[in-house]
Formats: structure tokens, sequence, C-alpha cells
């Protein structure tokens, strides 16, 4: 029997928040950090397109087991729309598809923005990773074709016009629910205004729980390249890198001794004590030490692991 394939890299687990730059895909992202990391495995939570700059949260080894609880959380994205033109994509990047002369005023921007608050429908952009029968839009849309795609509740929590630089466009702040399509709110903006628009500029600054003063600059990255020796860099690399529980902060906690923690990693239910405890919880968290060890459910008196980490 062929022994089993030793991964390559290094178990190195935690969040990077990285600072994307304009034009820089997030597929590619990942696979440079991966890389500059040595890390054994990468994922981000979240893509950001191409043409937009700014957080794209992204886990290495362990980290990569809680990508959906950073992906279900909250976001916040500064963009500007233009208007006078809708475009294919729905951003710079598209051909020119409807056109008009007229641009609104801020009054009229700003009468707009309730209907767009709260739980809404979007229909997503045909240049959208929506599956079509099992194929991506955006592949379709490739081909030259149009097709429908069905509308869908997306949550607007908070939707602010922040200025009007010129009359040909407009900046808003949006904080929004999983699902949301900023280059969507642009094309629909300039529609009910009447004048078409897309989006000219976009950045996330915001991905729950992680705030705009975890963001690490690409550079900062990349400027570590320069340490020849590879331990110094690597350590340098990793002081970046935020514990891999940070991710869980929305969740119940359980502080758990190194007994149990031994018990969880092996994947054996332990006895809740202490009026503090959670009584009942789908999901809670358990930390060592200040170490994740384990994601499971609260119930009868005991803490059930789903998912355990590596001490």
């Amino acid at each position: 029997m062929s022994k089993p394939r030793k991964p390559k890299g290094r178990p190195v687990s935690g969040w990077l928040i990285l600072d994307k730059p304009f034009d820089f895909g997030s597929t590619e992202a990942v696979s440079k950090i991966k890389w500059l990391f040595k890390a054994q495995k990468a994922g981000h939570a979240g893509t950001l397109d191409p043409l937009a700059s700014g957080m794209l949260p992204i886990a290495l080894g362990d980290a990569t087991k809680t990508v959906p609880y950073v992906m279900d959380g909250r976001k916040i994205y500064e963009f500007t729309v233009t208007w006078g033109e809708e475009r294919a994509t729905d951003d710079l990047e598209g051909d020119v598809t409807r056109s008009s002369d007229k641009r609104p005023t801020a009054d009229e921007i700003q009468a707009l923005l309730p209907g767009y608050t709260g739980v809404i429908q979007q229909v997503p952009p045909q240049f959208s990773a929506i599956k079509i029968d099992g194929e991506r839009a955006y592949d379709i849309a490739r081909d030259g074709e149009t097709v429908e795609i069905p509308s869908r509740e997306v949550e607007i929590h908070r939707l602010t016009l922040l200025g009007c630089p010129d009359a040909n466009s407009a900046r808003f702040e949006v904080e929004c629910g999983k699902g949301t399509y900023v280059r969507a709110l642009a094309r629909d903006f300039g529609r009910d205004l009447g004048c078409f628009g897309h989006i000219s500029e976009l950045r996330r600054t915001y991905v729950a729980p992680f705030g705009e003063d975890a963001m690490v600059p690409l550079s900062d990255l990349t400027a570590l390249e320069e340490i020849e020796d590879e331990a110094e860099r690597l350590a340098a690399l990793d002081a970046f890198l935020i514990d891999t529980g940070e991710a869980l902060s929305n969740l119940p906690q359980i502080v758990v001794n190194d007994d149990q923690a031994h018990r969880l990693r092996m994947g054996n239910p332990i006895i809740l004590r202490g009026r503090d405890a959670p009584v009942s919880a789908d999901e809670a968290y358990a930390t060592a030490r200040g170490r994740l060890v384990a994601i499971g459910e609260v119930g009868g008196g005991e803490f059930r692991p789903k998912r355990v980490f590596a001490g």
C-alpha cells in the first residue's frame, strides 16, 4: 500500500485580511498569499471583482474551516456610480448597452434610497457567478447570450449618499448582507432615475467581523520577499495573521481546560458546568489557552464538537 502523500507547504493557520489592489483577481490574490506564506491550504471569504479594491479576507490552513462564518457576515462598500451609460457588466469593463443625456439631482437620488433599504428583490448581473442550468452566468454572457436570471432577496441594512462630485457621478456607502451585488444596485439606480448608470469605482471596507484597521496592503507583504533568511521572512509574514477564532466572534464562546480540549479534539463531547455556560446553542466555539479548539453545538448540558482544530 502506498503511503499517503504529505501535503506541500507549512501547516500555518489564521486569517490574513488583505487590502486587495485594483485590477487584481481574488483567485490570483489567494494564490499569491498561499505562495508567500508557503501554506498548505488557502481560501477566501467572498469574491471581490478585479476592478474592485479593498478587504479580501483570506483563510490559511485550519482557518479555511471557518470561511462560511465570514461569508455570511455583513459587508460595507464605498462605490461611485457614473450616470449616462449602462454597461453589459454593470462596471467599467463592459460595452455600453444603453445611454442617456439625463442627469439626476442629489434630491432625486436621495429620494430613491429608502426603496433600496431593508429586504429587497435584486436581479444579479448578467456577468455574475450565479448558476443557470448548471452553468455560470458570466460564461453564458461571454458567449454573447442573454439569460433570464431570477430575482432573489437581499438585505440592505444601510445606504447612504456620500456626495455628488459632479453632475455625472454620485458616491455611496452601503452596508449589506450576503449575496448583494453592488453592481446591480448601480444598474437599478440608473434605470429608476431614467438616466442609466454603472459602477466606476468600488471598494470594500468591512467584512464582519473584520474591521478596516485589520487590512494589510499587498505591497507590505511582497516587500518582505527581500528578506533572504526564510525563517525570518516567514516569521515576519506570520505576524500579520489574525487568530482563526476571531472569525467566530458572533458565536457563543466556551473556555475549556487542557483535558477538555483533548477530549474535544478526539471528537468526544464534554460536560458543561458553571452558571455562565450556554444552555442551548446550534453553534458555539470552544477555546483553550486562547486558541480555537472546536466548533459544535450545545444541548443537554454538553458541548458536542462538529469541527475540531489542531492545537
